[in-house]
């Protein structure tokens, strides 16, 4: 991150000092050749947020049906070459994170995921830990959001973005990219959980949901609905439970 020379005001005195402060950069998706949407984003692992974000809105299953993603014009394009020709959805939605997210899906139906990990409330606290022990970005300047998946037993991967829902599709990007399933674990954020959060976090099959903030009704409702273990306000030594506490190890 790039540093910026500050002002800090604090008992009488303005002092000033360096602060290493997030990038953000607009982002175009270009889609078999068109140009097809805009994001607002931290411009690193934008590969990754690609692959993310086409499977989060329906555009691939996997990457058997990707041709290729690269990052191309100093990092300002991702262009992705799938195999099939597929309608670009046009219905935009706007999201309501931080960054300005979009989304063209509002809704999955009615499913219930079965299974997936148990945590103890002891595993819940020590896998917050070890997300912020691996965020160097939002420890530094906290104006960023940050977002990990977890087996059960360890954080696997963390992705940073000044967008919360950005994060979650880095994540499951990444997972294509390396082959990991993310059925039936778990994902820790920084972010609120809002209803685009948890649509992704569905579509992952993910069965824990943990936030060190709150979520919002519609979002707790769909975790009821779907089969979700919800927590929130994740913090020292205490949490919420939303929906789902079976999946709790007391």
């Amino acid at each position: 991150m790039e540093q910026f020379e500050i002002f800090h005001y604090h008992q009488g005195q303005l002092e000033r000092f360096q602060r290493p402060l997030p990038e953000e950069a607009i982002v175009t998706l270009r889609v078999n050749g068109q140009d097809w949407v805009s994001l607002y984003c931290t411009p690193r692992d934008l590969r990754e947020l690609a692959l993310g974000f086409l499977y989060s809105e329906g555009l691939i299953k996997g990457l058997e049906d990707v041709v290729l993603v690269r990052e191309c014009q100093d990092l300002r394009v991702i262009e992705a070459v799938l195999y099939q020709d597929v309608p670009l959805p046009t219905r935009k939605i706007i999201t309501s994170g931080c960054g300005q997210g979009v989304t063209y899906t509002a809704e999955l139906g009615n499913f219930h995921l079965e299974g997936g990990v148990c945590l103890t409330p002891e595993k819940i606290f020590a896998l917050m830990s070890e997300l912020y022990r691996l965020s160097p970005s939002y420890r530094e300047s906290g104006g960023i959001h940050s977002s990990g998946i977890s087996d059960g037993e360890r954080v696997l991967w963390v992705a940073e973005d000044i967008g919360r829902h950005n994060t979650l599709d880095k994540i499951k990007g990444h997972c294509l990219l390396e082959g990991i399933e993310t059925e039936g674990k778990a994902i820790l954020t920084t972010g609120r959980i809002s209803t685009e959060m948890l649509i992704k976090t569905a579509r992952m099959g993910v069965s824990f949901l943990i936030s060190r903030t709150s979520p919002t009704g519609q979002a707790v409702e769909l975790a009821r609905r779907w089969g979700i273990t919800l927590v929130g306000y994740a913090r020292g030594n205490s949490f919420r439970v939303y929906s789902h506490p079976e999946r709790l190890a007391i």
